[in-house]
């Protein structure tokens, strides 16, 4: 290795002291180009592309430890393997490793910005010499395995926590399958207040349980402006646009549509991806006036539509009331016309609390999912020079 320059990490494991030299990577390893894989035959050697697994084929490129990082496209997420694979030419992969630990290399890349190599002016991507060619800080081989199997168990924990969300989110949607096909049914009290068997379910158009609203925002007052995504549903416009709002921007507000607490809102032609938001207690905000505005009646529980706006059989009914052309749109006439199966008010209370029960346990999982890959984020960036 040909030294360039001594640094330190600003955290690093107690037995080790001295400084790390710089290298070029290409003097550590050397980086490969994937291939077609069509020529080959059904196999059990896994083929990856840059969105990862793609099929299995009998043939092997490589086979052993690698890091992967995307040729163009997806540059910006590495990943690591070890075994025998095939991979597509939108991926390189690393081999011949010299003096380094391959899973070291894989918390290396993930501390790389890889942007700053972009040798495009459209889709992202890089060469094998734009690669090879990176100077890097390196320290000896016990520091790096030290380093490597630290971040290992964090990543472990990572996988934990995002396998227990995944679980969760997965028994909610087969509990909320079994609740709309009214396989489980939850007792009420009766006026004696004792729990008996709750009456059967109706049918009812959302129109006959919803109602729009919507008035436009015509003295142009500075309402904090939300947008409506199928992640979040209401959120600050500015933090689904880069930091921009339609102010900052210099769109009129003027016809843009104020939102009190516990509306509902949705885009007409992105309600089939679940763009449609609850807006739960925010008050005195505006959206824009492409989306459609409603609220319930006495008849039906908000969090209870908001359950069944996120079931399969919603969105079969969605697709049966859409029109258009090349775009397809639901606008609220179509909507009120949607059936509803419809339980008592007492059991979509119980159903509505049951499942924010599971929210709730989604959420808190989700928060300690995030607090770890903040917290491997500052490690990468203080672990390394």
């Amino acid at each position: 290795m040909k030294k360039l320059k001594n640094q330190k990490p600003s955290i690093r494991f107690k037995e080790f002291s001295y400084n790390w030299p710089q290298v070029r990577m290409g003097d550590i390893l050397k980086i490969g180009s994937g291939k077609d894989y069509k020529h080959l035959n059904p196999g059990d050697i896994p083929v990856f592309g840059s969105g990862g697994y793609m099929t299995s084929v009998d043939e092997a490129i490589y086979s052993g430890e690698t890091v992967f990082i995307g040729r163009k496209g997806s540059i910006d997420k590495p990943f690591y393997y070890n075994g025998a694979f095939w991979t597509v030419d939108t991926l390189f992969y690393t081999r011949d490793f010299k003096k380094c630990v391959p899973k070291f290399v894989y918390c290396l890349f993930q501390n790389i910005n890889w942007y700053k190599y972009n040798a495009a002016s459209g889709v992202p991507s890089l060469s094998k010499k734009t690669i090879e060619s990176i100077i890097i800080d390196i320290p000896s081989l016990p520091e790096q395995q030290k380093i490597a199997s630290f971040l290992t168990k964090v990543d472990e924990k990572i996988a934990n926590l995002s396998k227990k969300k995944e679980l969760l989110e997965e028994y909610k949607k087969g509990v909320t399958q079994k609740i709309f096909k009214q396989e489980i049914r939850f007792k009420i009290r009766n006026e004696a207040g004792v729990l008996v068997e709750p009456p059967k379910w109706q049918k009812r158009k959302l129109g006959s349980l919803t109602y729009k609203v919507g008035k436009k925002n015509k003295e142009k007052i500075s309402y904090p402006i939300y947008s409506i995504n199928n992640q979040e549903g209401f959120l600050p416009q500015s933090e689904q646009f880069e930091g921009l709002n339609s102010n900052d921007r210099g769109y009129d507000i003027s016809m843009y549509k104020i939102v009190n607490e516990k509306t509902f809102a949705y885009n007409p032609a992105r309600i089939n991806v679940g763009s449609i938001g609850y807006s739960h207690d925010l008050n005195k905000v505006i959206i824009s006036s492409l989306y459609v505005c409603f609220k319930t009646n006495e008849d039906l529980e908000d969090l209870f539509l908001l359950v069944y706006l996120n079931t399969k059989r919603f969105n079969t009914d969605i697709i049966r009331y859409e029109e258009g052309g090349v775009r397809q749109y639901l606008f609220y006439d179509n909507f009120s016309q949607i059936e509803i199966p419809l339980p008592c008010k007492n059991e979509q209370n119980k159903i509505a609390d049951f499942l924010s029960t599971i929210d709730k346990k989604i959420s808190a999982v989700d928060q300690q999912l995030s607090l770890a890959k903040e917290w491997k984020k500052g490690l990468l960036q203080k672990m390394f020079v």
